[in-house]
């Protein structure tokens, strides 16, 4: 009949075998695989850079990029970067975040609050999910 035997499950008790047709069942293994793969969504981090005193022009043009980026599907990840001797600043780096957060809130939700690494708060907004 030209098939194989098959053992599914060896460690069972007695182990389990199946007779089948291993070349297709194969074939279908690796287009079942395929098919998964596509359907996984790729997430994409889209970044947003502002300094301790950026201004109110600037900061709406940069908030408008960034509904575009949550509208889109991407996540955003926003940070304010402290040069040199701005680190003292990180109260109003803080309140930028927020501020960015509180903005964006029909368009996204904050996945972690602002945190300070190094010389970079940094706030990560992750979109709303799709009805």
């Amino acid at each position: 009949m030209e098939l194989d035997i098959v053992e599914i499950s060896p460690n069972a008790k007695p182990p389990v075998c199946k007779i089948m047709d291993y070349k297709k069942f194969l074939y279908e293994e690796k287009k079942r695989e395929k098919v998964l793969k596509a359907k996984t969504t790729k997430v994409v981090i889209k970044e947003i850079r502002f300094g301790p005193q950026t201004d109110d022009h600037d900061y709406a043009f940069k908030r408008k990029h960034a509904e575009k980026f949550l509208k889109s599907g991407a996540k955003l990840k926003a940070f304010v970067f402290f040069k040199g001797r701005s680190i003292i600043f990180k109260e109003q780096g803080q309140i930028l975040l927020l501020r960015l957060a509180q903005d964006l809130e029909e368009f996204g939700t904050v996945e972690q609050m602002p945190k300070l690494q190094g010389k970079r708060m940094t706030m990560f907004i992750a979109p709303l999910k799709k009805k």
